[in-house]
This record gives C-alpha cells, sequence and structure tokens, in this order.
C-alpha cells in the first residue's frame, strides 16, 4: 500500500491519492523480492511503465540490497571496434533503501559499466549520479531517461538532459550508478522531491547496490564519488553530511554539488513565478505525502484551483511543467492570495519542515566541490554561498566555486541552467581527480573575496 494512502484521508490526500491511482496500480502480490504481479499496466499521462518499477510488498532488511535487475538498453549507444559497446553496458535496478520516516523503500536506478579503461590508480572507480530535476511522474525517472532520452507524447515530455554528464563520466572509465529517488519511477508512491533525507539514503543505498551487483569490474577498493546538480546537488550534499551516520561503510572520495537547494524556504521563494514554478507544486506533493502537519496547512489553504493544479503536477515532468504552469504564482492556489511560502512561514507546524530540510547543519565528510551561479535565481545563489559558508566554519574540507556568467534572464530557468554545461568539464575533471587519489586543498580563506 503506498505510504501517502495510509495515513487518515483528507481533501488534499484524496485528490493526490487519486492522481496517483490514476497512473499505477498497487495491487502487487507477496511473491518474491524478485518477481512480482502487476494486475494493470501502470500508465503515466499515457507513457506505461514497466512492471519492473512496481515494488514488491515485502522488502528485504538490508539498506542497498538488491530487490531485482535487468539489463537496461541504452537509447544512445555505438558499437565498438573491440565488440564492447559505448559507453558502456547498463543494468536496471531496483534495491531497498529507508526512507525519512525509517520505513523501508524500494527505489530504482541504473549501474552502467564503461567500455572505457581506467587509467587511474587502483581499480575501477564509482561515481553516484543524483540526477537534477526530472518531475515527479514515472515517466520521468532518470533510469528510464537512459533507455528514452527522449519522451515525447501529446500528454507529455522529457528529455534526458544528466545523460551528458553521465555519458562524460563513463568516458574517463569510472562505472556510474543512477538513483532514481524515492518514488520517481518506482510506483508505490509519489516522488519525495528534495526531500533532505530520502535524497540522501537513496544515493548512498545506491552505491551499496552498484558494489552487490555481479559480474562487474568494482572491487573493494574502489573509490567512490559523488555527482550531482540542482536538485541532485542537494542529494548529494545531503548524502556527504549522512555518510558517517548513516552509510560508514562507504568512503567518498569527493562530493560535487552544483546549485544545491540547501534551504528550501528560500528555494520556494525562487521558484514561485519562475518558469519552473511546477517545482513548487512538486515540494508542496512531497511534503504533504510524508508529513502531517505540513499536509494539514496545505488542506487549510489550498483552493479548488490549487488542488486541481497540485493533482496535475503530481504526474508531470519538467517539460509538461513548464509548457503548463510556467511563471504561475501560487497566491492564485490559495485561499487567501497568500503565496504558499507566506503561508508556511506563518505556521510554526509547517515552517518547521522546512527547516528540517536545511543542508549545512553537519559537516560533510570528504572534500566537496561546491559551486553556484552567481546570477541563478530559481536555487538562489545565495543560500547555496551559505551553505560553503557553513560546511567551511564546521571544517569542511570545501572547494568553493562562484560561477560567474552575466545575467540571462531572471526566473526565466536560464541563470540556472548555464553554469551546469559551463562547469560540468571543470566538475568532472576535479571529481576524476579525487577518484585518482590526488590531494586537494580547502579554498574556504577565499570566500570572503569571493561573491
Amino acid at each position: 500500500m503506498s505510504r501517502y494512502t495510509a495515513r487518515p484521508p483528507s481533501t488534499f490526500s484524496r485528490l493526490t491519492a487519486a492522481a496517483v491511482a490514476a497512473m499505477a496500480c498497487l495491487c502487487v502480490d507477496a511473491t518474491p523480492a524478485d518477481a512480482a504481479t502487476v494486475a494493470e499496466p501502470v500508465v503515466s499521462r499515457g507513457v506505461t511503465i514497466p512492471a519492473f518499477y512496481t515494488p514488491p510488498t515485502q522488502l528485504p532488511a538490508t539498506n542497498g540490497t538488491l530487490i531485482r535487475q535487468e539489463p537496461l538498453p541504452l537509447g544512445l549507444s555505438l558499437p565498438g571496434l573491440d565488440g564492447r559497446p559505448l559507453p558502456g553496458t547498463a543494468t536496471r535496478l531496483m534495491y531497498k533503501s529507508t526512507d525519512a520516516d525509517g520505513r523501508a523503500v524500494a527505489v530504482t536506478g541504473a549501474y552502467i559499466e564503461p567500455s572505457a579503461d581506467w587509467k587511474g590508480d587502483g581499480p575501477r572507480p564509482l561515481v553516484a549520479m543524483a540526477s537534477g530535476t526530472m518531475g515527479q511522474g514515472d515517466q520521468c525517472a532518470p533510469s528510464f531517461a537512459l533507455e528514452h532520452p527522449l519522451t515525447l507524447t501529446e500528454q507529455t515530455a522529457s528529455i534526458g538532459y544528466e545523460n551528458l554528464a553521465i555519458y562524460r563520466l563513463l568516458a574517463t572509465g569510472a562505472a556510474v550508478v543512477v538513483t532514481d529517488y524515492v518514488g520517481l519511477g518506482a510506483t508505490d508512491r509519489l516522488h519525495t522531491y528534495v526531500n533532505r533525507l530520502d535524497q540522501g539514503h537513496a544515493v548512498l543505498d545506491a552505491v551499496r547496490a552498484a558494489r552487490a551487483l555481479p559480474a562487474t569490474s568494482l572491487a573493494p577498493a574502489s573509490r567512490v564519488a559523488l555527482y550531482g546538480y540542482s536538485q541532485g546537488g542537494g542529494a548529494t550534499a545531503s548524502a556527504a553530511e549522512l555518510q558517517p551516520t548513516y552509510a560508514p561503510d562507504i568512503q567518498i572520495a569527493g562530493t560535487y554539488s552544483g546549485a544545491p537547494p540547501a534551504d528550501l524556504t528560500a528555494v520556494m521563494k525562487g521558484i514561485d513565478g519562475s518558469a519552473l514554478a511546477g517545482a513548487l507544486g512538486w515540494s508542496i506533493n512531497g511534503f504533504a505525502q510524508a508529513y502531517p502537519d505540513l499536509r494539514s496547512v496545505v488542506d487549510a489553504n489550498i483552493n479548488d484551483a490549487g488542488r486541481k493544479a497540485l493533482a496535475d503536477m503530481s504526474t508531470m515532468c519538467v517539460g509538461d511543467a513548464i509548457l503548463g504552469y510556467g511563471f504561475a504564482n501560487s497566491t492564485a492556489w490559495t485561499t487567501s492570495g497568500k503565496s504558499v511560502a507566506d503561508i508556511i512561514a506563518a505556521e510554526p507546524r509547517a515552517q518547521a519542515v522546512l527547516d528540517r530540510q536545511r543542508i549545512g547543519t553537519l559537516k560533510p565528510t570528504g572534500p566537496v566541490r561546491l559551486a553556484t551561479g552567481i546570477q541563478d535565481d530559481i536555487v538562489p545563489h545565495g543560500q547555496a554561498r551559505q551553505l560553503a559558508v557553513d560546511w567551511c566554519r564546521k571544517g569542511g574540507d570545501i572547494t568553493y566555486e562562484a560561477v560567474d556568467l552575466p545575467n540571462l534572464g531572471d526566473r526565466l530557468l536560464t541563470n540556472h541552467m548555464a553554469p551546469l554545461i559551463t562547469d560540468q568539464s571543470a566538475a568532472i575533471s576535479w571529481l576524476t581527480d579525487r577518484l585518482e587519489g590526488e590531494p586537494t586543498t580547502s579554498n574556504c580563506w577565499t570566500l570572503p573575496f569571493q561573491r
């Protein structure tokens, strides 16, 4: 049963549950973990989700345990001169993780064994890729995007834009494991968008799942690195903070955290009324599903238009959200005409939910390269820079990079996406150095002189 519908129903929860029911049948029998019987195809906005993504009712006890696996055909692949496909051979994964409530959850993803040889010291390393925002519909899952780089129908539009970074990492000779996060792909619940604990756990357990795969070139001594931008930057930042207590068995050689949404209160204000206003809806849906205190505030303050919008957005990808809700203001979704951010700020119980999501209260493990565009107004530059300050004050090994680009248009998403591309080479180069065992030196001392 879905964790969301297991709680006492409310007006908002019934509407959201209905949206989920429309895209997924949760009728899974209690068969072993490597099989599941789906009564009806799971369909999200006209896209049939493979039965692989429907979790079994019984999950293993240990985090990172493989639940099932199958070959994953890459949508962009070429035959290599040596007979091996380029950039590698992919496997679709489902593995066990733990959500923010401490409950067992099935997470999907993919592992890619590269065709390129690793030329650095030691055995082939592993990079855990945490994708940037893809949406909340199951058809938006990063592993699905590896098979279908472009999903374009009358009802949905999704582009696997992170495939570029994945393929560039594979070209270095590093293996890559990709997480779909909690509820993105897996059909038993809504995606818990930007939930700090869910995302950090999913990243770390993806590493464990990759290690558990048979017949890979990974070794016990393989170095591990984390890579993520935007939503992914928040996920890798969280994983680096959570590693000592949640996954002490994983040693992190380096973490790239680009444009991390560390302070969701500030991020909420940044995305409201922007081209990516739909991300605000995904945040509300995810946190309302997980936290009764916030859900009660949503129930009391969202009007009929808001309820319809939230249910609609719960199955959307980024392309759908831009076309359907680009530049929408949350003031149109509330009974008072106040923004969602203002309503939450006035409700201590709801604000406490967002405060618990704050990244920067713990020291991250290992060296971290934190990059943020100084013009970024979607995931505001100021709160990302503050994360660097917070980590430096805790003694973190931080390389802070303020990406200085011209203003490419306020609230258009361009100021957020441009650093993703322009900083990518430097980020991968920095991460590769860490995987080769090269030392790095913190530049925390330069923060007073950097924007």
